[in-house]
């Protein structure tokens, strides 16, 4: 086809360059009606090729138009009035096909991109020069307390000053900043970077939650630590209760004091035995088994399960849902496990109180997040002793292992989600548990 069209418009072109010869020449030696003749061949020839190139000029016209416009819908006719024409409207249809692939390529490439943008724990704001928001990401959205974010100024509204810390962040410069909103007191990490994209000159802003990287860091240092403490200890201990055992059964005399003493070794390296082995569940934690839970029916059988308790010191548990239908996706066994452990805190805060309650609320925030909230009337925890309830070993109590919340943090935070103290006060203590 391409060597077809070739040569009809090299026979074109050289009948024209031959009528125009041939009429030059006949009319230099005077044959004046050949030479008319032919020149008006030489012109039809011309207003042939001229018309060719007009009609093929608003075809790419009209083409690029389209194009600039985002209109894709355009399609030329294959089969034109010519050999020529049907090859230029073929490969105009190719050409647009080709941009309809890149583009598409292109859209792909952004969604996936997004999509890594979203999963990402750390937030990212990206804005031009004159403070409009580019683009953002949910997790900036949360740590600055913002359901939509569209330009700089937004973020006085958050803290006074802030737009302006935003504004002074120099490329390569990080800085701090605190915010206080819906979620408390939020202590956020600032670092910028600069990119040039079709000219516009682009900063692009991380926020990280700096307590967030600190637990986290405090949390595996506990784990290494604990690991290390349960394994040399469980080394040192298990000969001794092996041997102890073994001397008992080979000594007769159960009145001797050599009998007594060997009894007390082993029963007290079965006691430590089994207390490290508690310690063991805080640094191996599975990973949860997700699956949809009814919120509401979740909560009352996790209230049937302490029920006992309960209603031996006269408390009332109330549970409010919204809506009524809530589902949660997350581990039933582990969640199960965080919230027995905050309702038997509950209880025991409150004690022989009178009119003790519990209250048990879980709804949806802006953010789409599910949030279940522990409240009791009962003994507020001091600031002081707030500080470190989440520290691994910590306790107030006489006979506790001081796991019980650093587990059920850790449990939160293997759903992607948080466990805080929300505030304690004479009048209620809440714990608040956020699942996103």
């Amino acid at each position: 086809m391409f060597r077809g069209v070739a040569s009809k418009l090299a026979l074109v072109l050289l009948l024209l360059i031959a009528a125009t010869v041939g009429a030059t020449l006949l009319i230099i030696h005077n044959l004046w009606f050949y030479g008319i003749l032919t020149a008006a061949v030489a012109c039809l020839l011309l207003g042939g090729v001229f018309r060719l190139y007009r009609s093929n000029t608003r075809k790419i016209t009209f083409m690029f138009n389209a194009i600039e416009n985002n209109d894709y819908a355009f399609q030329f006719t294959r089969y034109g009035s010519s050999l020529s024409d049907d090859l230029f409207n073929r490969s105009l249809n190719r050409i647009k096909e080709l941009l309809v692939k890149a583009k598409n390529e292109a859209i792909e490439r952004e969604k996936y991109y997004e999509l890594i943008l979203e999963r990402i724990i750390t937030g990212i704001v990206v804005v031009n020069e004159r403070g409009s928001v580019m683009q953002t990401n949910s997790e900036a959205l949360r740590l600055l307390g913002l359901s939509v974010f569209t330009h700089l100024s937004q973020l006085d509204r958050v803290e006074e000053g802030l737009t302006e810390k935003f504004r002074a962040l120099e490329v390569g410069e990080g800085t701090r900043v605190t915010l206080h909103h819906e979620r408390g007191e939020v202590n956020l990490a600032l670092q910028a970077s600069e990119v040039t994209i079709r000219g516009t000159r682009l900063r692009i802003i991380a926020v990280n939650d700096i307590d967030r990287e600190l637990d986290d860091k405090e949390l595996e240092s506990w784990i290494r630590l604990t690991r290390v403490l349960t394994h040399e200890i469980m080394n040192a201990v298990t000969p001794v209760m092996s041997l102890s055992d073994t001397l008992l059964r080979l000594h007769g005399n159960r009145d001797d004091d050599t009998y007594r003493g060997l009894e007390a070794i082993h029963a007290t390296s079965k006691s430590l035995i089994s207390f490290v082995e508690s310690y063991r569940s805080f640094t191996r934690i599975p990973a949860p088994e997700m699956e949809l839970l009814d919120v509401r029916k979740f909560l009352e059988r996790i209230v049937m399960l302490v029920s006992r308790q309960i209603e031996e010191q006269h408390i009332r548990v109330d549970i409010r849902v919204e809506p009524e239908d809530l589902i949660l996706y997350a581990d039933g066994n582990q969640i199960t496990q965080v919230i027995l452990n905050l309702l038997k805190n509950a209880a025991g805060a409150i004690g022989t109180r009178e009119g003790g309650v519990i209250a048990l609320s879980a709804f949806c925030n802006d953010e789409k997040h599910v949030i279940v909230d522990v409240a009791n009337n009962g003994e507020p925890i001091s600031e002081e002793v707030s500080q470190h309830i989440f520290v691994p070993f910590f306790t107030t109590k006489e006979h506790g292992s001081g796991i019980g919340l650093s587990v059920s943090r850790q449990i939160m935070r293997l759903h992607r989600g948080s466990l805080k103290l929300q505030h304690s006060t004479p009048r209620e203590t809440r714990f608040r548990l956020v699942f996103r």
